[in-house]
C-alpha cells in the first residue's frame, strides 16, 4: 500500500515536473532570461562609465583674498576660475558656455562674512556630492582660520585635522578590523535574497498550475484515484525540480555569457562597484573597506572574507532553500486550491510575502547592528523568517562569536516541524477547495475548511 502511494506520488512529480519543462514559455524564458539578465548587467555597466566620465565644470568669481588655492579640479568636478567680470556677466559666461553652475564668493574684510555670502548659482538644484565638497572646503579653511585666532598653528592645525582610528584586536592577540560584520551579513544576505525570489517566482508556479487544473476539471478526474495530500505534494516536487532546473540554467548560461561578453567587449564591470557609485551615506564599516589605502587593511579584509566558513553556508543556504520553498509553496498550492481564477488571489498573496519582507529589511538592521540581539535571534528562528536571517548571522560561524549550534538546530527543526504542520493544514484546504467553484472565499471560510 505505502508503495503504491509512493509510486503515485513519483508519477505525480514527473508529470508536474515534464509538463512545466516541456511548455514553451518555460523554455522561451529559460533561453531569454540570462541574455535579458547579462544584457541590463553590461548596459548599467556601460550608462555607469558613461555617467562617472561626465565632469561637472563650476565656474568661480572669487572677489575675496581668502580662497585662492582651495579649488582643484577633481574626478568628478574641475573650475574655470573668472577675473575682472561683474557677477552678471559672470552668470551669462557660465549659461552661455554650458557649465554645471558659477561659484560666487564675494569680497569682504571677514573670511565668516564672506563665506556667509557664498552663493553657488545653478540651473536646478545641484545633487549632494557636488555641494558637500565645496562644503567641506570652506569648512576646512574656516576651521583653520578660528583655531589660528586661538594661537594654532596651520602645522597644529594638520595635526588636528588628522583622523582616529581606534585599534582593534581579539583576547587572543589577533588583529580585527571593523565593518566586517556588515560585510558577512551582506553576503548572507545575498544568499537569503535568492531564496526570497525564488520563493515569489516558482511558488506561484504552483498556485497557477492548481489552478489550471482546478478550472479544467481535470483534478476531479485525477483526486479520484490520488489522495489531495499526495497530489499537492507531487505538484510542489515537480514544479520546485522543474524551478531548479531553470535556476542553474540561469547561474550557468548567465556566467558562461557575462564571461564571454566582458573577454569580447572588453566592458569593465568594476564601475559597479566604484566608490563613485555608492551613497556617501553607507553603512559605516563598509565605507572603512572602500576609503582605506592601506594594504595591510585590505589583506585583513581578504583573509576575514576567506576565513568565512563557505562549506557551511551553503550547504546551509541549500538546507534552507529547500525548506523553505516547501513551507511556502505549499501556502501558494492552498490558495489556489481556494480560487477559481488569479484574480481571487490578490487578498491572499500581501500575508505571504509579508514575513519575507520583514525578513529581508528587519534582518537586515537587526544583523548590522547586532548579530545576537533578541531581534535577530527570533527572526532566525521563526520559520517564515529564518531561511533569510539565519542565513545573514551564519557567516560568522557556528559557535563563539558565531551562531550557537543549538539555535541552528533548533531553527531547521521548527522549519521541518512547520513544513509538516502546513502540509497538512494545507491540504485539509486543499481537499475541500478543488471541488470548491464560483465562489470567491473568505478567511472564515478558510478556517471552516480547516475543520472538515
Amino acid at each position: 500500500m505505502e508503495r503504491n502511494a509512493m509510486g503515485k506520488l513519483g508519477l505525480i512529480v514527473k508529470r508536474e515536473y515534464l509538463a512545466k519543462v516541456r511548455n514553451k514559455s518555460f523554455i522561451i524564458m529559460t533561453i531569454l532570461s540570462p541574455i535579458l539578465i547579462v544584457g541590463m548587467i553590461l548596459l548599467i555597466a556601460y550608462l555607469t562609465k558613461l555617467n562617472d566620465g561626465e565632469k561637472r565644470i563650476i565656474t568661480v568669481l572669487n572677489e575675496s583674498s581668502f580662497f585662492s588655492n582651495e579649488f582643484k579640479p577633481g574626478q568628478n568636478v574641475s573650475y574655470v576660475h573668472l577675473k575682472n567680470v561683474s557677477l552678471d556677466q559672470a552668470k551669462d559666461s557660465t549659461i552661455a558656455l554650458g557649465y554645471f553652475g558659477l561659484l560666487h564668493i564675494p569680497g569682504g574684510d571677514d573670511m565668516e562674512d564672506v563665506a556667509q555670502a557664498t552663493y553657488l548659482f545653478t540651473k536646478e538644484n545641484p545633487n549632494t556630492t557636488v555641494t558637500e565638497g565645496l562644503e567641506r572646503l570652506f569648512q576646512k579653511k574656516l576651521r583653520l582660520k578660528r583655531l589660528q585666532e586661538l594661537g594654532v598653528s596651520s602645522d597644529e592645525f594638520t595635526g588636528i585635522e588628522k583622523p582616529f582610528v581606534m585599534n582593534l584586536s581579539t583576547f587572543d592577540g589577533e588583529r580585527s578590523i571593523k565593518g566586517i560584520t556588515e560585510i558577512k551579513a551582506f553576503i548572507g544576505g545575498a544568499f537569503g535574497y535568492a531564496i526570497m525570489m525564488f520563493i515569489i517566482i516558482y511558488g506561484g508556479f504552483v498556485m497557477r498550475s492548481v489552478i489550471e487544473e482546478k478550472t479544467s476539471r481535470i483534478i476531479e478526474v485525477i483526486i479520484s484515484s490520488v489522495k489531495p495530500f499526495q497530489l499537492m505534494l507531487g505538484k510542489i516536487i515537480g514544479t520546485s525540480f522543474a524551478g531548479l532546473t531553470q535556476f542553474i540554467i540561469w547561474i550557468v548560461s548567465a556566467s558562461v555569457l557575462l564571461f564571454l561578453s566582458v573577454l569580447i567587449l572588453g566592458i569593465d564591470l568594476s564601475v559597479l562597484t566604484a566608490e563613485s557609485t555608492l551613497p556617501t551615506s553607507g553603512i559605516n564599516g563598509v565605507a572603512e573597506l572602500q576609503t582605506s589605502g592601506l594594504d595591510g587593511d585590505m589583506l585583513l579584509y581578504a583573509r576575514e572574507i576567506v576565513n568565512i566558513p563557505w562549506g557551511l553556508l551553503i550547504g546551509s543556504f541549500l538546507i534552507y532553500f529547500i525548506l523553505g520553498y516547501l513551507i511556502y509553496s505549499s501556502i501558494y498550492a492552498a490558495i489556489g486550491a481556494a480560487v477559481d481564477n488569479e484574480t481571487d488571489t490578490q487578498q491572499f498573496i500581501f500575508p505571504i510575502i509579508l514575513p519575507l519582507m520583514l525578513a529581508i529589511y528587519v534582518g537586515f538592521f537587526s544583523v548590522f547592528s547586532n548579530p545576537h540581539g533578541p531581534i535577530a535571534v527570533g527572526f532566525s528562528l521563526f520559520p517564515l523568517t529564518s531561511p533569510i536571517v539565519m542565513l545573514m548571522r551564519l557567516p560568522g560561524g557556528i559557535g563563539e562569536g558565531g551562531v550557537p549550534l543549538w539555535q541552528l538546530l533548533l531553527s531547521i527543526a521548527l522549519l521541518i516541524g512547520a513544513f509538516l504542520g502546513i502540509v497538512w493544514l494545507a491540504s485539509k484546504i486543499y481537499r475541500v477547495g478543488i471541488l470548491m467553484y464560483g465562489k470567491r472565499p473568505t478567511y472564515k471560510e478558510l478556517f471552516k475548511w480547516l475543520k472538515y
